[in-house]
């Protein structure tokens, strides 16, 4: 039996909750109206919490490929166990959300769900609207900083191993399919005509269909260490890698780093030091001039995907959370 099989929430990450009990985190399933799709999430409650209170929330939102059961949903409970109600959603055409086509992945979609998160949290009730926060991981971070450069209900705006998915979608991972650019467009297209068509819809490969001594040999740790995690670990049914060609339009087009200096709230950027995705992170903080409060925090040792679970550098973040949003919220 699965992890996912094995716990009440189908949650997949270690210390997960696995039934709520008075006194504790509490987890509450719910769905809210997203522009006509019905989006998933957990909303996570600090131990007795109450209706008639005023606390300080948080939105996660989670990485490519991945969905709130995972690493969104272990930050999400952590941030609870320290007095936060926080929310962990799937994205719209993701997950358990609604939408048609599965697995559609296009930027200005990822950065609605964003802010259709926050809409729903400000109304939650024992929130306090004006004390709401975000973490965004992975392309979530890439997505959250996008959506934080118009969405000033935010007070305090944190990443984790941000990753810059635009860029690399056309680049691909430091620049190794910089030269298929326009071949890649192409494709994207007739994918596209394809679906108008009413035509089968094509999908990019998944890496979780490797076997594990083909994931060997992948030439970045970001993806060696992502099949890892995504294919043995924290594996879940509703987790992958493959999402139509023709979201690659949109997606090519997209840059987190284009506005950056909008963001004029505390800004708080972490990533591994070791991450082959660094750049990424360093290349949006760079370009975060609208904000004099802002932190770069390394972790020492961490690639991109250890920071998801390996509890050293989980509790390292975890640290530097609480402090940045108790001096924020």
């Amino acid at each position: 039996m699965s992890k996912e099989e094995m716990n009440t929430f189908g949650l997949v990450y270690d210390g997960a909750l696995e039934k709520n009990e008075p006194g504790k985190v509490n987890i509450r399933p719910v769905s809210y109206d997203l522009n006509g799709l019905k989006i998933a999430a957990n909303v996570y409650v600090p131990a007795d919490f109450q209706e008639s209170g005023a606390y300080p929330a948080v939105v996660v939102a989670h990485p490519n490929g991945g969905v709130k059961e995972q690493v969104a949903g272990l930050y999400a409970q952590r941030l609870a166990e320290l007095g936060y109600v926080t929310l962990a959603f799937d994205a719209a055409y993701q997950g358990q959300s609604e939408g048609q086509p599965r697995n559609t992945d296009k930027p200005q979609n990822r950065v609605e769900d964003i802010h259709g998160a926050i809409d729903f949290i400000v109304q939650y009730r024992g929130v306090d609207r004006s004390r709401v926060g975000i973490l965004g991981i992975c392309g979530g971070g890439g997505y959250t900083l996008r959506a934080a450069q118009t969405d000033k209900r935010l007070r305090a705006v944190a990443t984790l191993s941000a990753f810059n998915t635009g860029i690399v979608r056309k680049n691909g991972f430091l620049d190794s399919q910089i030269h298929t650019i326009t071949e890649r467009l192409e494709d994207a297209y007739r994918a596209r005509e394809d679906e108008r068509a009413g035509r089968e819809v094509r999908y990019t490969p998944d890496m979780l269909t490797m076997t594990p001594a083909e994931a060997k040999e992948l030439p970045f740790d970001l993806y060696r260490d992502g099949y890892e995690y995504y294919g043995i670990m924290c594996r879940h049914t509703g987790s992958g890698f493959s999402y139509t060609v023709s979201s690659n339009i949109d997606l090519f087009a997209f840059d987190a780093r284009v506005g950056m200096e909008m963001i004029d709230r505390p800004l708080l950027m972490m990533a591994g030091k070791a991450a082959d995705t660094l750049y990424m992170t360093e290349g949006c903080y760079e370009r975060a001039t609208g904000t004099k409060e802002k932190e770069l925090f390394l972790i020492d040792g961490a690639t991109h995907i250890r920071t998801y679970w390996y509890p050293e550098y989980v509790d390292k973040a975890m640290d530097k959370l609480a402090e940045f949003y108790a001096k924020y919220l």
